[in-house]
């Protein structure tokens, strides 16, 4: 499956046939191809020093929050498939998973803007994959146990999805402020 480039900025992007999916699955993946088109969106004709520029009191890039939601999406895909085995163990980090975790947010020196964009499109595809595959999304694992989390939570496949789709669209949006402060470009309106 391919993300389609012939939507028009500002526009939703167009549907993508996939006869392996209908109902609550298909609208799963429309709703996060469509939450990636518009983060993508904001890097467009950008180059590394602009994807990587600081725009704001934030310590948020473009290309950093590209990195960041691939990273969070390759976390939870595997959630979904592995349970909590797939996600870092919380209680043991180090200074320097700290530092790994805080460097998702900027793009490092020798990253690129095209490397992060593939990267992206790599999980992207995975993700679509793992979705089209899902025979109940009603199937869950309990949670890793992390500050944030309530003791003894599980998510669902379905509500896994729906944190990596609300991840994406809040970065997304993220991105917009920056690209605007950057050149005054906008996603929509």
């Amino acid at each position: 499956m391919t993300e389609t480039t012939e939507t028009p900025v500002g526009q939703y992007p167009n549907a993508i046939a996939d006869d392996r999916l209908t109902g609550e699955q298909a609208d799963l993946l429309a709703t996060l191809r469509a939450a990636r088109h518009f983060l993508r969106l904001t890097a467009r004709g950008l180059d590394d020093e602009q994807a990587g520029r600081r725009t704001t009191v934030s310590e948020l890039c473009i290309g950093g929050l590209i990195k960041h939601v691939t990273s969070v999406e390759r976390t939870w895909a595997a959630f979904i498939e592995l349970g909590p085995a797939a996600m870092p163990d919380f209680d043991t980090f180090t200074e320097a998973d700290y530092q790994q975790r805080a460097d998702e947010f900027r793009l490092l020196p020798g990253e690129t803007l095209a490397g992060v964009l593939a990267a992206y499109q790599a999980v992207a595809a995975a993700t679509d994959e793992l979705v089209a595959g899902l025979t109940d999304l009603n199937a869950g694992h309990p949670l890793p146990k992390a500050p944030w989390f309530k003791a003894d939570e599980s998510w669902s496949a379905r509500r896994t999805l729906i944190h990596i789709i609300a991840e994406t669209n809040q970065h997304a949006g993220h991105a917009d402020i920056i690209r605007e402060s950057l050149d005054g470009a906008k996603s929509m309106g």
